[in-house]
């Protein structure tokens, strides 16, 4: 499920210059505050659908941003996920890592089947019920195919490529992609020739896989065990001292609406009144582990107006005043 934000790798900004699109002007667009090329960046949904979709603009037509960026990104800044995929030893294990790693690359999912004489990939939507800008969705796209022909080393052509939405000059993505586009489907899918899956990969590189691989795997397994409420938990923490505690707030951080998220966090048998009441216990505690903030200011950063709101919920917490908690705390550790 979809309860993180989604990085961004700096090969990407990298990408955008190399096509002589201008990364802050991007990010400004997006509404993004972007300080350095080099670190990875994390955003929202949201967020990350506007960079995407201010890119398709600042190049003039989706198709174009599809295609271009696609050959032009460098294999050597693919993020790792990616590069573990790349070093595969066949276009078949490729694909198959990649679908098990995307969740790692949200928001989408990737589903694999391999049918007859043709093998069906196919982009479904996430745990995120906003739709993805069609230069997302065409750039995936690409890039799936780009894998096994930078893989092999080989002109790899697709059978059949199907969109849910307009992609611009369709022209342009069929002499890319090597067959025939069709938009207005009910799915976004890449149908490839079967038989090309069992190409080997002039990039499988062992020793590298076997080095990325088990961590990979480390923080696949960490981000399915993270429930929709810690994510929740996580968001409002952020935004206690914003003012940010409404739940539209937190559902469009994790690009859902508000009722999927109520009804996933009923399914996890919580609310989310419940847990904008743990957030504000916890982060209350850590503040008032800092000496240097008064207690007027601990009641403001945990969103209340006023001290004595914030006094009554604490002595609900902890039976106590915050001001008593606080000394038997500070007086409890060595000086």
């Amino acid at each position: 499920m979809n309860t993180d934000r989604i990085t961004i790798p700096p090969g990407f900004w990298v990408g955008l210059q190399l096509l002589e699109i201008d990364p802050y002007e991007v990010a400004r667009q997006a509404q993004l505050t972007l300080t350095r090329l080099t670190d990875p960046v994390a955003v929202t949904t949201a967020q990350y659908f506007r960079i995407w979709q201010t890119y398709a603009d600042l190049m003039g037509d989706t198709a174009k941003a599809v295609v271009n960026l696609a050959a032009t990104f460098e294999s050597d800044l693919y993020p790792p996920t990616v590069l573990a995929t790349y070093h595969a030893r066949n276009y078949r294990d490729a694909l198959y890592g990649m679908a098990r790693y995307k969740p790692m690359c949200p928001p989408e999912t990737l589903l694999v089947n391999e049918t007859g004489s043709h093998c069906t990939l196919e982009l479904k939507g996430g745990a995120s019920e906003l739709t993805g800008p069609p230069v997302l969705i065409g750039t995936t796209m690409a890039f799936l195919l780009e894998l096994g022909r930078r893989g092999t080393g080989q002109p790899i052509k697709a059978r059949s490529v199907e969109f849910s939405g307009s992609v611009g000059d369709v022209k342009a993505l069929e002499a890319y992609f090597g067959c025939r586009v069709t938009t207005g489907s009910n799915g976004n899918r890449l149908m490839l020739d079967r038989r090309d899956l069992d190409r080997p990969f002039v990039s499988y590189n062992q020793e590298l896989l076997e080095i990325l691989s088990p961590v990979l795997d480390r923080s696949l397994d960490e981000k399915r065990s993270r429930s929709i409420a810690e994510a929740v938990c996580r968001t409002l923490k952020r935004g206690l001292g914003e003012g940010r505690l409404d739940i539209r707030f937190v559902a469009k951080e994790l690009g859902m609406s508000d009722r999927t998220l109520q009804r996933r966090l009923a399914d996890e048998g919580t609310t989310f009144k419940q847990l904008l009441n743990q957030a504000r216990h916890e982060q209350a505690r850590a503040y008032l582990a800092n000496p240097e903030l008064n207690i007027k200011e601990v009641a403001f950063l945990v969103g209340y107006e006023d001290q004595n709101s914030f006094y009554r919920a604490f002595r609900l917490w902890e039976g106590d005043t915050p001001s008593n908690w606080r000394s038997a705390l500070l007086g409890r550790r060595p000086s």
